[in-house]
């Protein structure tokens, strides 16, 4: 089974430029199942993606229904097979929530698929540890038998500390396939050609105090975790190229993780 995992930006600046090489590049992976962040709650993003790419099952958990939350985004898992269970989790903090979805491959054999989109703030913080942590515990309910991933924006780098909680229960896919992890998957170029003087001279200030230099942040926010119970086949940075005419024109502020997984036999 294909997996991909892609923060899609809520703002829906550039969205009907962008969003033709997003499909593209999901239909030229040909993916059964599909993990979205910041799907846009305005637009239905996450519906229009399923249709585009005929996926007949989807799973969206919006903030409001899940903490009460006003973010203007959700989360959205797209399938091709049939999903037999869904739940959301409370995160807690800045109106985030993860959501799962039990699906039912064609041998008749069951994965679970997590998906998350986790505190921000630049370095480690205790509030994105707490969260990761609750995500983890509610996945330890599940049956110790089931093949779990856990996907999404992380929001932390591979040197956090919450990034090294969840490597205690789970392998990220691109680690185990490549020996490290990418070298960055946010941010892309997407718009920076129309940004103001007094923007850049912001975001200059932002990254040299934040990071200590005045190098354009860049880092691996996005993984693929699975359990014991699943084998790597491949896994790749997707989404990773500008449009043909515009080197500025990228499908998001992300790029996409793209996994091949098979099931191990017990």
């Amino acid at each position: 089974m294909k997996i991909i995992t892609i923060n899609i930006l809520f703002k829906l600046n550039y969205w009907t430029q962008r969003r033709e090489l997003l499909i593209d590049g999901l239909k030229n992976e040909n993916p059964d199942i599909i993990a979205l962040q910041e799907v846009s709650l305005s637009e239905d993003t996450a519906a229009w993606i399923a249709e585009q790419l005929n996926i007949p099952h989807i799973y969206k958990a919006v903030p409001q229904e899940v903490c009460n939350s006003d973010l203007p985004f959700g989360l959205a898992i797209l399938s091709r097979y049939p999903i037999e269970k869904t739940a959301a989790l409370n995160l807690e903090h800045q109106g985030r929530i993860a959501q799962y979805a039990q699906i039912k491959l064609e041998n008749n054999k069951s994965i679970v698929i997590c998906n998350g989109h986790y505190f921000w703030h630049p370095g480690s913080h205790p509030k994105r540890d707490k969260q990761l942590q609750l995500m983890l515990n509610w996945l330890s309910e599940l049956p110790p038998e089931m093949p779990i991933i856990s996907v999404g924006d992380f929001n932390g780098t591979p040197e956090t500390s919450g990034i090294a909680l969840v490597k205690e229960k789970y392998q990220s896919a691109y680690q185990v396939y490549h020996g490290q992890e990418p070298e960055y998957t946010c941010p892309t170029p997407l718009g920076q050609d129309k940004i103001s003087w007094r923007n850049r001279l912001k975001y200059f200030w932002r990254t040299l105090i934040f990071n200590k230099t005045w190098k354009q942040w860049r880092g691996t926010l996005d993984y693929i975790f699975i359990n014991q119970y699943l084998e790597v086949k491949d896994c790749r940075v997707i989404l990773n190229q500008p449009a043909a005419n515009n080197r500025y024109l990228y499908p998001s502020d992300h790029f996409g993780i793209v996994a091949d997984l098979e099931i191990v036999d017990n």
